[in-house]
């Protein structure tokens, strides 16, 4: 499956796959607030077998099947998360 993946500028190290190239409305309003602005960083085939070096292909697959997105978080999601619980961005 052909994916097209940005990068976050307000959240470093967080991507957001999608299924369809610019197609942000298949994104929450809360999801596109939280992740900010998106630059376009590589399209990429995915499938069951590809190697990637943080996701595991078959849950990037589904969430993109699914839902139309795949988010990619950064390595410090407990500081993001806690910052995102105590109001902070």
């Amino acid at each position: 499956m052909q994916s097209f993946i940005y990068r976050s500028r307000k959240r470093k190290g967080l991507y957001v796959y999608l299924a369809e190239q610019d197609k942000f409305d298949t994104l929450p309003a809360a999801v596109q607030e939280a992740v900010g602005e998106l630059e376009f960083a590589m399209e990429l085939e995915i499938t069951p077998q590809r190697k990637m070096a943080k996701e595991d292909p078959q849950v990037v697959l589904n969430n993109l099947q699914e839902n139309g997105f795949h988010i990619q978080m950064p390595t410090d999601i407990e500081e993001l998360l806690a910052g995102i619980s105590a109001g902070r961005r």
